[in-house]
């Protein structure tokens, strides 16, 4: 009598199997990381364009200069910050949500805005715009961009606070920039930490419209 015997799938062959599996995988993560990537790049320089379009336009189709501070709408674009130390240059968008945070720093509701008296908040991925504030150090420029003016702030200090601490964000009766992302930088995961920047304006020039060719 012929014994049936069952097959059994040889561990050479699990493993091919485990390994294609793992490289398929691999391969899915790495086209979805450029393609976020290349998707903020590009957001980036689109908005860049335009940005800097707005400030060159004449005075009639610019409101940039007028001193009056209206709310801003969730992902409008406030401006652009600048550390010219570390490099970062990035568009600032209204909000704090996470497709915000994917393109752009993002301004904190409810906080100042940009060469107003009181606390701005602007928050950014520790592994995309803000990736840099790690070397971050006293007296760094950071210049803030609107289509009201140019204004400049100088860093004082640093922390590192639990998430939950929005002390950090308090009102204040003097101009402020609180930069906030999460720490460590290159924790996988979840951070259980935030990394704070305090800095404080040292200067604003107001926005003006060019000169006409001719005038």
């Amino acid at each position: 009598m012929r014994v049936r015997t069952r097959r059994t799938r040889s561990p050479r062959r699990s493993l091919r199997w485990l390994e294609t599996v793992l490289l398929i995988a691999g391969l899915a993560a790495v086209d979805y990381y450029i393609w976020v990537n290349a998707e903020t790049v590009v957001y980036q320089a689109y908005q860049e364009w335009k940005f800097d379009r707005t400030l060159r336009a004449p005075a009639s189709n610019n409101p940039g200069g007028a001193e009056t501070r209206t709310p801003h709408t969730a992902d409008e674009v406030i401006g652009r910050l600048e550390i010219p130390r570390l490099n970062i240059r990035a568009i600032v968008r209204e909000g704090d949500s996470e497709d915000t945070l994917r393109h752009a720093v993002g301004h904190v509701p409810s906080t100042a805005f940009p060469g107003d008296i009181g606390n701005i908040g602007f928050a950014a991925h520790r592994d995309t715009f803000f990736r840099p504030l790690r070397n971050i150090r006293k007296d760094d420029r950071i210049i803030v961009s609107t289509l009201n003016g140019t204004y400049e702030y100088l860093v004082q200090t640093t922390q590192i606070v639990n998430p939950d601490d929005v002390s950090v964000l308090r009102a204040s009766a003097s101009k402020e920039l609180t930069l906030v992302t999460c720490y460590p930088f290159y924790y996988i995961g979840s951070a259980p930490h935030r990394f704070i920047v305090h800095a404080i304006q040292v200067g604003a020039t107001p926005q003006t419209p060019p000169q006409q060719i001719g005038s």
